[in-house]
């Protein structure tokens, strides 16, 4: 059984195992932890093929006449498998001290749907085709559902119906069209480098067809189908991880890349005009969703429009469709994720430990809490894309592809958005490290629980490790654009 095959059965294999072992929660987070470690070395056993050129591939079924599910490892799908099953494994080691830390029930239905969704995840990174990426795309959504709403409470279910409406809305009434126009103009729906649309349409149902992708694919949360970030903080901080650096987010503008890359190609997309004013709806989200998390004192909501923000760097980096901004955009993928899923994992570290969601309670914190205030500093810096950490990089790129296409404007984009980004997350460490103990602030307060702490020391670390190895994202990323 080749490894493409094993990277989806072996986190459904571990859901299955997991559901069966509520009576034993040792076995259950070392069954899940286990399967992580394998997950990942079998998604790094695809490296060296794909580095050398190779495109490994199988097909496991036709349940329609010429719409086969099929795999394949490229370089963005393997970039991309990569990270998902590594942070898979250090979201695991988190979830253990803060889902006993904070007393959640229903631990093992959790992480069997954590699994699943995980699978879905390697569906979408090594899907073949657009058909293969649409059904495990929508899996992805319908098992990330019952971790949003894992809470049962009336607001949890409440942002889980927002969640599931916008994201099953968008991906029926966009992306299936596009998926099934596609289809019907090419002949295929798989993915070829250099795209297989070129000369089979105008350029204004190119450009109408390209609109359909970008808002069909609602996991981007390109405004305005954005609404459903914020509404899944009502969910446990493991599973806003996920959203937001190991999957779901994730999953949504890796598809955009993947479809500019491997559908339209760059040249058509670059050269068609009526795609342009997408442009402008990826820098306005940039800035705009920058000013509403400045206006946010509870914090996942802070750090869930900063999300929204950021994904939208690597739409932008699909749009300006040259080698730079390419590689921007995929860079951007990975050492995004690391960053935000270390602030994330800060913000359930105060919450186990102080009991406490709102910045303005946080004062004093850093004196209480060193260790994760100042990872939060750490990946903070890496957010903003400041040196010395790895998010600088993705920004390097997008502004040298703004240049290169003669969007100078588009530069200024990123600077100010840089700018917006020190102003709503640098003032969070401030306020830790150097105001006083309000009379809101807990007191006697120590370090989340062990667990939680090793992962966020990996996660921190890994923001400074980018900064200075950026080499294998940036070869995987090159050979997009080669």
């Amino acid at each position: 059984m080749t490894p493409l095959v094993l990277v989806i059965l072996v986190p459904l294999v571990a859901a299955l195992l997991v559901s069966r072992t509520g009576a034993w929660p040792n076995l259950r987070e070392a069954i899940s932890l286990v399967a992580g470690g394998i997950l990942f070395f079998l998604v790094l056993s695809l490296l060296p093929s794909v580095l050398s050129g190779e495109r490994p591939s199988v097909w496991i079924a036709e349940p329609i006449p010429g719409l086969p599910i099929a795999l394949r490892a490229e370089p963005l799908g393997t970039l991309f498998g990569l990270t998902a099953s590594f942070l898979w494994v250090v979201t695991t080691v988190y979830s253990i001290g803060y889902l006993r830390g904070h007393g959640t029930s229903h631990q093992s239905r959790f992480y069997a749907f954590f699994a699943i969704a995980i699978a879905s995840t390697m569906g979408v990174a090594f899907a073949q085709n657009l058909f293969t990426l649409f059904l495990f795309y929508e899996l992805l959504t319908i098992s990330t559902y019952p971790l949003v709403t894992h809470a049962g409470t009336t607001e949890a279910r409440q942002g889980g119906r927002t969640y599931l409406g916008i994201l099953l809305g968008t991906s029926m009434g966009f992306l299936l069209v596009a998926v099934v126009w596609t289809w019907q103009l090419a002949g295929t729906g798989e993915f070829r480098a250099g795209g297989i649309l070129a000369g089979t349409a105008s350029p204004l149902v190119i450009g109408v067809l390209y609109a359909l992708f970008v808002f069909g694919i609602g996991k981007a949360a390109l405004m305005p189908f954005h609404r459903w970030l914020p509404a899944a903080m009502v969910a446990p901080t493991p599973v806003s991880a996920l959203l937001h650096a190991v999957a779901v987010v994730k999953a949504g503008v890796f598809a955009i890349l993947k479809v500019t890359i491997y559908v339209f190609g760059l040249d058509l997309v670059r050269e068609n005009g009526a795609s342009n004013w997408l442009l402008w709806i990826a820098a306005g989200t940039i800035l705009i969703a920058s000013l509403v998390a400045l206006q946010q004192d509870n914090l996942k909501r802070r750090l869930a429009y900063s999300t929204i923000s950021h994904l939208s760097y690597v739409v932008l980096g699909a749009l300006i469709a040259n080698a730079a901004g390419i590689i921007g955009g995929t860079m951007h993928i990975v050492t995004h994720a690391f960053g935000k899923i270390t602030l994330f994992f800060c913000a359930g570290a105060i919450l186990v430990a102080t009991h406490k969601t709102r910045i303005s309670e946080m004062g004093g914190l850093g004196r209480r809490m060193p260790l994760t205030m100042g990872a939060f500093l750490i990946a903070s810096i890496s957010i903003a894309g400041l040196p010395p950490m790895g998010g600088v990089w993705g920004k390097w790129y997008l502004a040298l592809g703004s240049l290169d296409a003669g969007y100078s404007i588009l530069v200024g984009v990123l600077m100010v958005s840089t700018v917006l980004n020190i102003a709503y997350l640098f003032p969070i460490s401030v306020r830790a490290f150097f105001y006083k103990e309000t009379s809101t602030s807990a007191t006697g307060v120590m370090e989340a629980p062990t667990p939680c702490l090793v992962a966020i020391g990996v996660t921190t670390a890994m923001c400074l490790v980018l900064f200075f190895f950026p080499d294998p994202l940036y070869r995987l990323a090159v050979m997009l654009v080669d």
